[in-house]
């Protein structure tokens, strides 16, 4: 398991692009029969990426669960969101069988114990996109399909940012410990996606870009308000943003992307906007 170490914003103003990178981006989440994962020491969130092929692949495949968490399964003391992004697949957690189809989402809350992953068709492998945050209480594991997620249709084709916010994991669906997780669908021709920007002392976030067209990009904003930097993102890639810093992006084309936020709250109000002229 990958380990990254908290920055905080005075020494990131000194990184140079390939440290920017190397200490928040995930550029490869996904490998065959095997499960790669990025721990992040802000606010202890985990990233995985599962692609079953030929094998049911526990989520703990190839991670010391002890040495890593101290625990003696992975969702011990955690809580888990998840989407698949490939291939219709199975979850199968502690003899519970969950089906997901492309774009749905999966809860499971802390103290389910064995969790495995499988692909209905090997030629077309699922892909679960994950992301797990410390929680200390037991809520109800929940299966929420694209269809039945919150949509809050939001921006305008004139701004370049027309686009749909499906809010699954969410207190209006519900009940987390403090887990959230949506999908933001841009529409073609929108390219921008959170803007005005903002930042939220009190939560990080990972974003996870995806449906980006081949030999197309994503601009990901980061940074404070007034001394930003960006990164060059391509699909199927994830990117950490610890609280302090704004998190937005504009692609070469439309895209989807995967948001997941953990901390203090879910107050999604709670959160401090930057005019846009105001950004450096």
């Amino acid at each position: 398991m990958d380990i990254r170490y908290s920055c905080n914003q005075r020494d990131f103003k000194r990184y140079t692009t390939a440290e920017t990178r190397a200490e928040f981006l995930i550029e490869k989440l996904f490998a065959p029969d095997e499960v790669v994962a990025v721990y992040s020491h802000v606010d202890r969130m985990v990233t995985l990426g599962i692609m079953p092929v030929r094998e049911k692949v526990s989520i703990d495949k190839g991670i010391d669960v002890w040495h890593s968490f101290g625990t003696h399964f992975f969702l011990e003391r955690r809580e888990c969101g998840m989407f698949n992004v490939g291939g219709a697949g199975k979850v199968t957690a502690d003899g519970e069988v969950y089906a997901l189809g492309y774009k749905d989402c999966l809860y499971l809350t802390r103290g389910v114990k064995d969790v495995v992953f499988e692909s209905d068709d090997p030629a077309h492998p699922a892909k679960f996109y994950i992301v797990s945050a410390p929680a200390h209480t037991s809520c109800e594991s929940r299966l929420i399909r694209i269809a039945d997620a919150a949509k809050k249709p939001c921006g305008a084709a004139e701004t370049s940012n027309k686009r749909v916010i499906n809010q699954f994991i969410h207190p209006d669906v519900l009940k987390t410990c403090q887990l959230s997780m949506g999908m933001t669908v841009l529409e073609p021709g929108s390219v921008w996606n959170t803007m005005p920007a903002h930042t939220h002392e009190r939560r990080m976030e990972v974003y996870f870009y995806f449906e980006v067209p081949e030999n197309e990009v994503v601009f990901h904003f980061m940074g404070e308000p007034d001394e930003t930097r960006h990164v060059v993102m391509q699909n199927e890639q994830a990117i950490i943003s610890p609280s302090w810093s704004i998190h937005a992006g504009a692609g070469t084309s439309n895209y989807t992307f995967i948001w997941a936020m953990g901390g203090e709250n879910q107050a999604f109000d709670d959160m401090d906007g930057i005019p846009t002229p105001e950004l450096r």
